[in-house]
């Protein structure tokens, strides 16, 4: 996928700079306190980690009205992309795929994350949104990494992005969704949604509840 240069500082200035315009902003407190009651069917483990991210990216993260938290401990078939509107208090779930390189065989699980270029993995962590562009899968929109875990999301081009492979009639056709090359990939009728939600600014927490990565460490 090719995405139009943006370094990482210029992500986070523009995201910065977006403050004082923002009508959505939602004090720090306010939103700790939102995300937990609106975040109804999430993993409680990592709405905690979707927290502490809060906490830890206070200065990146500008708007708080939603927050995005992936379980990558769930097959890909299953709605596993929660947009919690910390607003309302409610939220809505979605499909996504992971990357290919998370899941060499195909089975429909996450079998591990990774951050190294070229390995087409999804990476763990938290992200912020960025801009929109029009990429190869249409209107997309960039992330930068904030954590190590996921440091190099932007020179692997990891974006959200619409694909095919990630259509309910995949679940249908094969019981679980295609695989991108790590980036957030989602159905071609679901991508308006998430671009609409998960505007500049935003938190994005990806990882994988304790039991599903306790249980992958047994297997190994």
């Amino acid at each position: 996928m090719i995405v139009p240069a943006l370094s990482r500082r210029d992500l986070l200035r523009s995201a910065s700079a977006g403050v004082a315009a923002s009508i959505c902003a939602v004090p720090a407190a306010s939103a700790q306190h939102g995300l937990a009651a609106a975040a109804t069917g999430v993993d409680p483990w990592l709405i905690d980690r979707a927290l502490l991210a809060l906490a830890e990216h206070n200065a990146a993260v500008w708007s708080r009205d939603v927050v995005a938290i992936a379980d990558f401990g769930l097959p890909s078939a299953t709605p596993r992309f929660h947009l919690v509107d910390i607003l309302s208090g409610t939220t809505t779930s979605l499909r996504v795929a992971h990357g290919r390189g998370s899941d060499p065989d195909h089975s429909g699980m996450l079998q591990s994350f990774s951050n190294i270029e070229g390995s087409a993995a999804t990476s763990e962590g938290a992200y912020l949104t960025g801009d929109t562009y029009a990429g190869v899968h249409g209107l997309s929109r960039r992330l930068v990494g904030l954590d190590p875990s996921d440091d190099r999301a932007e020179a692997r081009a990891v974006v959200i992005h619409a694909a095919w492979y990630a259509d309910p009639d995949m679940v249908a056709k094969q019981g679980k969704l295609g695989r991108s090359d790590g980036c957030f990939a989602f159905g071609e009728q679901d991508i308006a949604l998430v671009l609409a939600r998960l505007a500049p600014g935003r938190l994005i927490y990806a990882g994988r509840a304790r039991e599903a990565q306790n249980s992958l460490e047994k297997i190994r």
